[in-house]
């Protein structure tokens, strides 16, 4: 069975959206963490709103090496509004059961799935227990407003996996839902 791993920037105080009004530092720690991540990856599983802001800026950005591998890897978008994902390359619409959805794509063959952005969605496959890790980059910095990754969820227990601080102050750390 693939692996299924959300990866998110996060503030102090628990804020996702919008990282790049206070993401002040990026260094070569968070790089090699993002290389090392993706490149396991073959695949990448994203929520409607991350899915819509994704489209409108990756296509068309020179971001190397990070565009070329978000526009040729298959991403999968899951949401019960969209009507279609024809905007974006190697796209496929994900409707219904979101349970269903995520469990036969990671039976399929394959590398592992990524989760980018998507804070809903990352929510909702640790409560369905279908993320297998969540990787956080915690910045040193309080947001103060912005959607948060935890507002309103259930009680989950996550197990360490990693913790390791970075030149800029940042904390990247990796848990695995407990079993």
């Amino acid at each position: 069975m693939r692996k299924l791993v959300a990866s998110l920037f996060i503030s102090l105080d628990g804020v996702v959206e919008a990282p790049d009004q206070w993401q002040f530092a990026f260094d070569d720690e968070m790089g090699e963490e993002i290389t090392t991540v993706t490149s396991a990856q073959d695949a990448i599983l994203l929520g409607r709103v991350s899915y819509q802001e994704w489209a409108g800026y990756w296509p068309t950005s020179d971001e190397e090496p990070f565009a070329g591998w978000i526009n040729q890897t298959p991403k999968y978008v899951v949401s019960t509004t969209l009507e279609s994902t024809d905007e974006w390359q190697n796209t496929t619409l994900l409707t219904g059961d979101l349970a269903k959805a995520v469990t036969d794509l990671k039976n399929q063959p394959g590398g592992g799935i990524g989760v980018g952005g998507s804070p809903t969605l990352v929510r909702s496959l640790l409560e369905l227990d279908l993320l297998d890790e969540l990787r956080l980059l915690i910045h040193p910095v309080v947001a103060g407003k912005g959607a948060k990754l935890f507002e309103n969820g259930e009680l989950k227990k996550l197990e360490l996996v990693e913790a390791k601080p970075t030149s800029s102050g940042t904390v990247i750390v990796a848990y695995r839902p407990a079993r």
